[in-house]
């Protein structure tokens, strides 16, 4: 047959090794294609991998950055300006204050008022047994009337010799020894009057009487207990009496506020115990520094109607000291290292410098910083004992001019 009759008839002309190569080739190119796609598979899962495993890289190195991280507080150092206070300490006292002691020896018979007691003037505390001194006055009254006596004939005598005198009969030297011997009986009678008075006076302080209107903050007495005169031979006093309105509140100013302080100045006291704050005003001054600790010593009064002030409580008094230029950082900025006072200073890229400084005067909650700190730097308060120079800290709050009052 021809070639044209195969065409026709649909006969594939040609070798039998053109007819087997065919399928050969088309699985060929089935298998590539499938090691292709199975190439890329493996490929993209492994891309896929990596990738998982760099992002859960970052985001370790990013948790640990955040572990690591140090957030501190910050605030702004200034200098004060007008209108400056200083927190000083302060312990409020009673008005007056007083001990009270035994004037005579003896036994405590009885004591009528405890401690809290309201006692007005002259209100009776204790009465004390003295036996000893009842005994005293005895004799001294009896002294008294010997003396007395005594006097008496003496009188009588000089004026009989006095008479004779006139007379010439005794000489004028007897005469005047007798008016002498009258006048040395009226000095032993006033003695003994003297005397008896004295310890009519001692008997009196049997009774131990309040010395003014207030409180009995103490007392150190009971009933059986022996006391002597005075303070001595007793551990301490009967009774402690303070009166509580007002109240006296005693303020040691550093000796740089010293002249800035001035009488009628109105000032702030604030106590932990109470809700609000408490308002005096400066009634006197030593005017004079103490030459020990530098300071002037101020007295400030408070009124106390309702008794809530308590005398011997401890409060903070916010006294104004006008524009004094000094630089002043809080307290809790300190770090005590073995090379002196430091102060963490934070720069603008985050970064921590500890700076040496130079301090002042403690102002209670701030502090002068006299050398070390400039206007304007940012400082870290309450900074951790692990803080280093150099290290990057994260400021999580910042209080400007905080440290300026």
């Amino acid at each position: 047959m021809t070639p044209d009759r195969h065409a026709a008839l649909g006969i594939h002309g040609g070798s039998s090794a053109t007819s087997r190569g065919i399928p050969r080739i088309r699985t060929l190119r089935r298998a590539s294609r499938f090691a292709v796609g199975t190439i890329a598979v493996l490929v993209l899962g492994a891309a896929l991998g990596i990738a998982g495993r760099v992002a859960h890289s970052r985001n370790l190195d990013a948790a640990t950055r955040r572990q690591q991280a140090v957030y501190v507080a910050t605030t702004v150092v200034r200098r004060a300006r007008a209108g400056a206070t200083v927190d000083l300490p302060g312990t409020l006292q009673g008005y007056f204050e007083s001990p009270i002691y035994a004037r005579a020896n003896g036994y405590v018979r009885k004591w009528f008022q405890d401690i809290g007691a309201r006692v007005h003037k002259g209100a009776l505390l204790a009465v004390i047994e003295t036996p000893e001194l009842d005994q005293e006055l005895q004799q001294a009254v009896a002294d008294r009337a010997r003396a007395a006596a005594a006097l008496t004939i003496a009188q009588i005598t000089a004026q009989r010799w006095a008479a004779l005198q006139q007379r010439d009969a005794v000489s004028r030297q007897a005469a005047d020894e007798k008016r002498s011997a009258a006048e040395q009986a009226q000095a032993a009678l006033s003695a003994a009057d003297a005397n008896v008075r004295r310890l009519r006076a001692l008997k009196g302080f049997q009774r131990v009487l309040a010395p003014y209107a207030g409180v009995i903050t103490r007392r150190d007495v009971d009933v059986g207990d022996l006391v002597n005169a005075g303070n001595g031979g007793f551990p301490s006093a009967l009774f402690h009496i303070a009166q509580i309105d007002p109240l006296r509140l005693y303020i040691d100013v550093p000796q740089r506020y010293a002249p800035s302080v001035r009488l009628d100045e109105p000032v702030t006291i604030t106590q932990s115990e109470l809700a609000s704050p408490l308002h005096g005003k400066i009634v006197r001054t030593a005017r004079a520094i103490d030459p020990v600790s530098r300071t002037l010593q101020v007295e400030v009064d408070l009124p106390n109607r309702d008794g809530h002030l308590l005398p011997g409580a401890y409060v903070e008094a916010r006294i104004p000291v006008g524009a004094t230029g000094t630089l002043l950082a809080p307290d809790d900025a300190l770090l005590f290292r073995a090379a002196g006072p430091q102060i963490a200073v934070v720069d603008a890229s985050s970064h921590v410098h500890l700076k040496s400084v130079t301090l002042g005067r403690d102002m209670g909650r701030t502090i002068e910083i006299l050398r070390g700190l400039h206007d304007g730097d940012r400082i870290v308060r309450n900074p951790p004992d692990s803080l280093a120079d150099g290290d990057v800290v994260s400021v999580q709050t910042t209080e400007t001019g905080a440290s300026a009052q």
